[in-house]
């Protein structure tokens, strides 16, 4: 985030997106993993009402935002390289800022429906959560009055939110795939897809253990399989993301060089 700030040259579309998606899974992991990791190293494993409550919001708006931001990415790198003599006048400051306000908004309305919904229907037997986070299907196997009709609204919800980002993220790197095909070079060609393979294989284990566990009913879900995958799209998805769209980026890294210099002397 630092970087991309204080470095001119990263002062494009690209870099505003990765600097938005970086501040998403700051809060989106620091919502869960610090309450988590207290839970672990303690025997009585508890989170308040109103913490829990908070825990939900939180993480449904951010998830909801990032596939949403994912979805921006992707358009961005398909005109990027399917139509870079028009790159600058589409992707204007002005559209960017508007997708992605567009995400946030979004994402935190769709946390907002969801969160009512669950949120107020009765609840009964123990007033325990089996899982390491509050999250929607956890907490929908806690109620005590038929689940159908709130399944069906929420499975509409998560084709909104989960598949029509998926399919256009899709879409877009099939036309990219098509473009790079045309490039010349072998070299060329290794290089464009071996970032594109990076990029598609987060957003697949993201997107495909998301949809696991937002679009089939949350009997059909084994409790502990269900924990497990949850920890893929809340924890090790953000954990990649700066490996992947970052660290093994020559610009990024380039950037890092110059600014680091910066960054040492206003320290001392």
């Amino acid at each position: 985030m630092m970087v991309c700030i204080l470095d001119p040259k990263l002062h494009t579309p690209m870099y505003f997106f990765l600097t938005n998606l970086s501040i998403l899974d700051l809060c989106y992991t620091t919502s869960t993993v610090p309450h988590m990791l207290t839970n672990i190293c303690r025997n009585k494993k508890t989170i308040s009402y109103g913490g829990c409550v908070a825990q939900l919001i939180i993480f449904l708006a951010l998830g909801a935002t990032e596939c949403l931001l994912l979805a921006v990415m992707a358009f961005d790198r398909y005109v990027a390289i399917c139509r870079p003599l028009h790159y600058i006048v589409i992707m204007n400051p002005k559209l960017c800022l508007k997708m992605v306000a567009f995400s946030w908004l979004t994402g935190f309305s769709n946390s907002v429906l969801q969160s009512s919904l669950t949120l107020n229907m009765p609840r009964c037997g123990h007033q325990e959560v089996d899982h390491f986070f509050c999250e929607v299907p956890a907490l929908l196997k806690l109620l005590c009055t038929d689940t159908k009709p709130i399944e069906a609204e929420f499975f509409f919800l998560g084709v909104l939110i989960l598949l029509i980002p998926v399919t256009l993220i899709l879409i877009s790197y099939g036309f990219i795939a098509q473009a790079v095909l045309r490039i010349r070079s072998a070299e060329g060609r290794r290089k464009a897809f071996g970032t594109c393979g990076s990029h598609v294989a987060v957003v697949s284990l993201f997107f495909g253990t998301s949809i696991y566990i937002y679009l089939q009913p949350p009997a059909s879900t084994s409790k502990d399989w269900g924990k497990i995958v949850s920890l893929f799209y809340g924890i090790f998805t953000p954990m990649l993301n700066p490996l992947i769209y970052s660290l093994r980026n020559k610009d990024m890294k380039d950037a890092f060089k110059r600014v680091l210099p910066i960054i040492l002397f206003y320290k001392k």
